[in-house]
């Protein structure tokens, strides 16, 4: 065996400084709880100046979906969760796609058998690569073969897969940093398959050897790996290689019984994208799934989440993803943000309800985003714009605003003329004139406002009040609208 090789390969990884890794599968489409540890694992990176890594883990060929990986690379980037090292920019120890790096797979593995942490398996066995939790070790006969023995076989091309050589007795304990210390019987753990018959290595290996090899500090991942921590540790010790820290992250739940499942019609990231959230509203609300920075701020930009986030504010304990409380965050957001910016994105829901091109969108950032929780919100709020809506006369009666039919039509009549003889349509003309109309006809401003609402908008509820209204409208619309509710009353 050529050991010249692999203590080359020893010469490749990087060391000295914090590296950890997003491995994804290109199964689809990106949950909930893969964003959070894609999160995790770039915010620990970044706390303590290192690198994030991104990996692509395909060895799974029958669950590969076609575009996937452009669905990671755009997750990432739209989250600004910027990889160091990666398939699509290279780095020290690439490939980074893991197919690409099959051929590293069997050198290994080959160097384990050597060892003695693996070992030859000819039974004709499933290959699973986890096991279920639900076995009672029995000896693989293939175990107790000599080399001598295991190499003919191989030799005389009987097909075989490498099994992880478990010891039978005793215990392993790994140290997770959220769980602590944990010892697990070693009769308890299965000889599970390092590499397959066609030559594929399994996930349980595959990753030990990347990790390694790219020198992985710091290993996220959900907690449904502490099962198979262990057999990992005993890969490592088998090979004399550094442990890296392992960080398990309770999972994402959709309720206190069950865990969130594209099955059962709970969101990915680019379902709640569709839903109306941004981005940041999302990702600062991921990073609360499971960890807490002590105090009571909520609301992190991605730079304060790097500054204050520490392993040891992951809790154990599963996590409930709450849409509420994502809502809550998501309008706190577009509050947030610069009336230019809500146009650029509010724009398209604002064109999907108001087509008629003479009205500029910009002027809609005042009245809706003070009141939008989702981007998806605003088309049924502003769809009277475009089109005046069928409506009831009943209305125009508001215990409140103290009018009735009868004071509503008094109102319009005495605004009509007034509006059209004014020349300057602004905002703060529109306002000033009918406060003035109010107070000279001695009512409440109420009284005055709500009819006008109501004749241009045609609802009891709407973004924005008359003033606003009317402005959008512009004055023509405007007193189209005024004379039709005038009509209806009178």
């Amino acid at each position: 065996m050529d050991m010249k090789w692999f203590e080359d390969m020893e010469k490749r990884i990087p060391h000295g400084e914090v590296r950890t890794r997003f491995a994804p599968s290109p199964t689809g489409y990106m949950h909930v709880g893969n964003l959070r540890t894609a999160l995790y694992t770039y915010l620990i990176a970044k706390k303590s100046g290192g690198k994030f890594i991104l990996r692509i883990e395909d060895t799974d060929q029958g669950r590969l979906v076609e575009g996937a990986t452009d669905v990671i690379y755009k997750t990432l980037s739209d989250c600004h969760l910027t990889h160091d090292e990666g398939p699509d920019i290279g780095g020290p120890v690439g490939p980074y796609i893991q197919t690409e790096r099959r051929k590293l797979y069997g050198k290994y593995a080959e160097l384990l058998l050597e060892k003695g942490g693996a070992y030859r398996c000819f039974c004709q066995k499933e290959e699973n690569d986890e096991d279920n939790g639900e076995f009672k070790k029995v000896e693989n006969p293939c175990a107790r073969l000599t080399k001598e023995e295991s190499d003919a076989k191989a030799i005389a091309g009987e097909p075989f897969v490498i099994r992880q050589r478990i010891p039978r007795k005793g215990t392993t304990t790994f140290r997770d940093e959220i769980f602590g210390d944990i010892t697990v019987p070693n009769d308890t753990l299965d000889d599970n398959v390092l590499m397959k018959s066609d030559g594929l290595p399994t996930y349980n290996f595959a990753n030990v050897i990347d990790d390694h090899l790219m020198g992985i500090t710091h290993v996220v991942r959900g907690s449904e790996y502490l099962a198979s921590a262990p057999k990992y540790n005993l890969l490592y010790e088998s090979f004399g290689w550094e442990i890296p820290k392992y960080v398990h992250c309770s999972p994402v739940m959709r309720d206190h019984q069950n865990k969130m499942s594209k099955r059962h019609g709970d969101p990915s990231y680019e379902d709640l994208l569709k839903q109306g959230y941004l981005t940041d509203a999302v990702l600062n609300y991921v990073a609360l799934l499971g960890w807490s920075p002590g105090g009571e701020q909520e609301i992190y930009s991605l730079n304060e989440l790097c500054e204050a986030f520490d392993i040891s504010g992951i809790s154990k304990s599963p996590a409930i993803f709450d849409i509420e409380k994502l809502t809550y965050f998501n309008a706190e957001y577009i509050k947030a943000l610069s009336p230019e910016q809500f146009t650029e994105l509010a724009g398209l829901y604002i064109r999907q309800s108001v087509k008629n091109p003479a009205i500029d969108i910009s002027l809609f950032a005042s009245i809706l985003q003070p009141r939008t929780d989702k981007l998806t919100d605003i088309s049924e709020k502003i769809d009277f714009f475009d089109e005046l809506p069928e409506y009831d006369t009943e209305l125009f009666t508001n215990k409140k605003s103290k009018t009735d039919a009868e004071v509503s039509l008094d109102m319009l009549n005495v605004v009509l003329p007034v509006f059209e003889a004014m020349a300057d349509w602004t905002e703060e003309n529109i306002h000033d004139t009918l406060i003035g109309l109010a107070e000279k006809r001695e009512v409440k401003n109420a009284t005055l406002m709500w009819p006008l609402r109501i004749a241009v908008a045609g609802k009891a509820v709407t973004p924005g009040g008359a003033v606003e209204i009317c402005h959008i409208l512009g004055k023509d619309e405007t007193i189209r609208r005024i004379k039709i509710a005038i009509e209806k009353l009178g």
